[in-house]
Parts: structure tokens; sequence; C-alpha cells
């Protein structure tokens, strides 16, 4: 035991001399927790809005005034014709154009309905189909509201049936997208900060030739592990720590679970990216390929954690292979815990799957790692 106290103790003053790593290890995390969450999300504002009115009718201006209404739209300008509208569209200046056709009152009043083209930049997809749901809602109330206006000036006394929607958002009422980002973000940290130094540090070792004179002492390989990765374990922990209380003080994020249940959880799922990163260092020899091999793997599990796109839009062999991504399993017990207040037996399932990664990973890496006396 008090080897690895030494080696644990060696770590830590390993890690405080390097000056050029401490920002690295404790205020860039922070940085990009706050960054990343504000700039991490599918709300699409300010679109760049133009429409070309060729009725000039107080209907087709009161449609007009309903996406100026809108804080998602910014309406820039009325072109006077389709060529110069497709014109702004291909330089960037302009995101939709809504082009109102000709007697477009005078259709709406006698035939009961019209058509209303609507030309959307679909360059960024995921951008254009939020753009068109904006626009298809504003249209939409526009057109309910039109409705009572025609029945209320007919001469028909008949009041339109009216069935209003009440919704009731769970866990997320506001429906601020910064609540369901940074429980994400925080797994992103905490996983990218341990697998890094992990990885590196044995691999640090190797390059400047002390993990040789430490092989033929007599520490044991198992003594050797523990006193390597434990401080990076405590590092993790600490991020976690304070990633939690940035979270609480500067977005606000509800936490109506359990702190210990999350702490442990966290616990279970550093022992995963430490054997991952053990793994790695195992077959590399310099801090270089360290990184790359680390990088290679961490921007797969993040791109399939779930954490930016839903599991559930994947291909089917995509879904499969999400069930051995630990990043995955993480993501939805910190949303689970923090946004719903989930207990032990919820978590239970991803719980046990961590904890079978965590036996296996760090056992592979004991295995590969070779000693020589």
């Amino acid at each position: 035991m008090k080897t690895i106290i030494y080696i644990i103790q060696k770590e830590f003053k390993q890690i405080f001399r390097n000056k050029g790593m401490l920002p690295i290890i404790f205020v860039l995390p922070l940085l990009q927790l706050v960054i990343l969450s504000n700039a991490a999300t599918f709300e699409v504002k300010n679109i760049k809005f133009g429409y070309i009115d060729n009725d000039h009718t107080s209907t087709s201006r009161a449609l007009i005034e309903k996406f100026n209404a809108s804080t998602y739209f910014d309406v820039l300008t009325d072109f006077p014709s389709e060529k110069l509208a497709s014109a702004a569209m291909l330089k960037g200046e302009v995101d939709v154009v809504v082009a109102v056709p000709h007697y477009f009152e005078r259709d709406l009043q006698k035939e009961k309905h019209t058509n209303l083209g609507v030309t959307i930049n679909a360059i960024d997809g995921a951008a254009a189909g939020v753009e068109n749901v904006y626009v298809t809602q504003i249209v939409q109330r526009f057109n309910q509201h039109l409705k009572v206006d025609l029945i209320q000036i007919s001469d028909k006394q008949i009041q339109p049936i009216s069935i209003e929607t009440i919704p009731l958002f769970w866990y997320n009422e506001t429906l601020n997208y910064k609540t369901f980002m940074v429980p994400g973000i925080l797994v992103l940290l905490v996983t990218m900060i341990t697998l890094f130094l992990s990885g590196m540090n044995i691999v640090r070792e190797k390059e400047i030739g002390t993990l040789e004179q430490i092989n033929v002492t007599p520490i044991k390989k198992s003594q050797f592990i523990i006193g390597k990765l434990f401080p990076f374990w405590v590092i993790g922990m600490g991020l976690l720590t304070v990633g939690l209380i940035l979270a609480r003080l500067i977005f606000n994020v509800p936490m109506l679970g359990s702190l210990p249940l999350m702490y442990f959880y966290t616990s279970i799922y550093i022992l995963v990216v430490l054997g991952i990163g053990l793994f790695i260092s195992n077959f590399t020899d310099t801090q270089q390929q360290a990184m790359f091999i680390a990088w290679f793997f961490i921007v797969i599990f993040i791109l399939m954690s779930g954490l930016f796109t839903p599991i559930e839009s994947m291909p089917k062999w995509a879904q499969i292979l999400t069930e051995f991504n630990p990043i995955k399993y993480f993501v939805e017990v910190m949303r689970m815990v923090m946004l719903k207040g989930s207990g032990f037996m919820d978590i239970l399932p991803q719980l046990l799957k961590t904890l079978v990664y965590a036996i296996v990973m760090n056992g592979l890496a004991v295995w590969s790692y070779k000693k020589t006396t």
C-alpha cells in the first residue's frame, strides 16, 4: 500500500510541476463548458427572410406582418421579382423567400384556397427542416385567424369549432436547449480530459526513458497501474464537481436526482476511460501516436452517443454499435438523474453495462501491459 501511495504522490507532483498542463486540465475544460453549452444548439434564429408580394392587399400584408412579428425571422426586403430573389439566395443574402401569388386575397374569399410559394436554402438540411416548420406554423396560425375573420364577415351565422391544445412540458418546462446540452457537454469534457491524460502519461514515461527504469524495480504491475491512473480518476471527479457547480450557477440546470448516485456512476465510468487510455498507451511509443488514436475513438464515441443527434434516428446497424459506446450510457445517466430525478433502479441497466465495460477494458489494459525485469 505504501508503494502505491508513493507512486500517487509522485504523479501528483509531476502533474502540478508541469505549469503548461495545469491550464489545459483545469481552465480550458471549464471555458469549453461555458462556450460549447451556448454554441451547441439546434435552435435556428435570425433567419434572413425575404418575400415577393404579387398581390399587394391587406391580406398579403397581414401575412408578411406575421413573419415580421416572429422572433425567428429577420424580414429584410421585398423583392420585385423571383429572379432577384433567387439571385439574393444564391449570394447567401436571404435564407427563406415567400412568394405571395396574384389574386391571393380574392382566391381566399371566393375559392377558399390558394397556393403560397416558399423557397428555402437547404444547403444545411437540418436548418432547412427547422425553418420549414417555422414557416408552416406561422402560415397555419394565419390561416386559422383568417377563417374566423371570413366567417364573421359572411352572412352565415356559423361559429367555427375551435380545438385548443394545452401542452405540458415535463423535465424542461421552458424548452431551454442548454438544459438538455449542459449535462452532455459535461460528459464530453470529463471523458476527453481523463482519456487524453491517462493515454499520454504512460507514453511520456516511455519517451523520456523512465518507464524502463520503473520496470526493473520490484514494483508490482498492479501497484504501478493503480498509482499511475488514480490521480486522473481524482481529476475526473474534480472536473465533474466544478462542472456541476457551473451548470447550476451559470445555466441554472435543474438537479432533481441524487448527487451521490451521480458520483457513484461517474466513479465507475472514469475507470472505463482510464482503462481505454492505458490500453492505447500500451500499443503506442509516442504521445503523438496516443493522441491521434485516442482522438479517433473519441470522435466516433461522441458522434454515436446521442449527445448531438438522437440514437433513434440512426440506421439500425449504428444503433447496434452504440450498445458498445460507454459515452452513450454516461450521457443517458446524467440527463436521467439531473433532469428526471431518476433513482438507482432506473439507471441500473446502464450501470451494469458500464461496470462490465470497466472490468473488460481494465482487464485488457493490465493484460497488455508488459513489465520487463
